[in-house]
């Protein structure tokens, strides 16, 4: 299995799609049998995204991408033209208040809790199709699975919480894709969690945390009768599960002996100041998760088109950031 994350920083992909995803997707000794991508910020999180209808254009030419990386032979295959087609349509976004009174009503997350129509679409041709995806104002996640396994890939559903605005708006927190292969259920969370690199900012993102895992839930499909064939209901309840994103976790260190543990690559001096990792080794957060392996440097903040730091505002328009994964 293969699992990626991308905060994209608000920039879609260019309409003539001259983005090349291979070296991102195809990096690995062989190819993977599942591909699980989660994007933040694939649009702006400006008020008008934020509280209007949904842009969906840029999910479509991600998934355009991501396809044409994944199937090489099968550039434009019919399930990207058709979404192509209605890449301009968006929907009305639900009120505060209707989120409220479906939190209530039932414990559902946000938005519709089966995937359905163009949230999980099958694509014919190729060697990869697109299992599922769904979106939140700038949260995006897809899954891919090789087009062998499709057939065993049952139960998809999905849960939306969001963590933004009055701590119920999408610009901030997560979605859920729960699914079934074969016999085992997978549960894919991503997420983007509050940000912040003021002291006590990480409470925040535990708070996030912990309401995910509380207010994420997988309605049961009515068509279930036998208790032995319900699927998973929350995300702990899954055989596997892995949790991917943007989680804004910081190093707690300053800028400058961040930026000189930067200059002699010393890696490990640098995870051990991770907050992540201080708040779970208390206890606070992610009890009983095991994180990947890090062998690369921080990943934010660079300026624009380069891989140099944010870390010297006069040289650019960019705030001031201290280094972090």
């Amino acid at each position: 299995m293969f699992v990626g994350t991308w905060n994209v920083g608000g920039r879609a992909p260019h309409q003539d799609l001259n983005l090349n995803l291979s070296d991102w997707l195809l990096s690995t000794p062989s190819p993977a049998d599942i591909y699980v991508l989660g994007f933040q910020e694939i649009v702006p999180l400006n008020a008008g995204n934020v509280l209007g209808a949904e842009d969906k254009g840029p999910a479509y030419r991600w998934l355009a991408l991501i396809r044409r990386a994944l199937n090489p032979s099968h550039r434009n295959g019919p399930e990207v033209a058709r979404n192509y087609g209605n890449a301009t349509e968006q929907r009305p976004r639900l009120s505060f208040s209707d989120l409220l009174t479906m939190e209530a009503s039932d414990g559902a997350a946000p938005r519709n809790s089966d995937l359905s129509g163009e949230e999980s679409a099958r694509g014919r041709g190729g060697e990869y199709s697109l299992a599922a995806c769904k979106q939140m104002v700038g949260i995006f996640l897809c899954v891919w699975v090789r087009e062998e396994l499709v057939p065993h890939v049952t139960s998809l559903k999905v849960s939306c919480v969001g963590r933004g605005i009055m701590g119920y708006m999408g610009n901030k927190g997560s979605i859920s894709i729960s699914m079934t292969l074969q016999r085992t259920t997978f549960c894919f969370v991503c997420t983007h969690l509050a940000s912040g690199e003021k002291d006590g900012d990480e409470v925040r993102r535990n708070s996030d945390v912990a309401e995910i895992l509380k207010r994420t839930k997988f309605l049961q499909s009515h068509r279930f009768s036998r208790p032995a064939a319900l699927s998973p209901e929350t995300i702990l309840e899954h055989d596997k599960i892995i949790w991917l994103g943007d989680l804004n976790y910081r190093l707690a260190a300053s800028c400058s002996d961040t930026h000189e543990l930067l200059e002699k690559n010393d890696w490990q001096a640098l995870l051990e100041k991770d907050q992540l990792r201080i708040e779970q080794k208390a206890g606070r957060v992610f009890a009983g998760w095991e994180e990947g392996r890090i062998y690369f440097p921080p990943t934010y903040k660079y300026l624009t088109n380069s891989d140099i730091y944010a870390v010297n505002p006069a040289k650019s328009r960019e705030k001031r950031r201290t280094p972090a994964w």
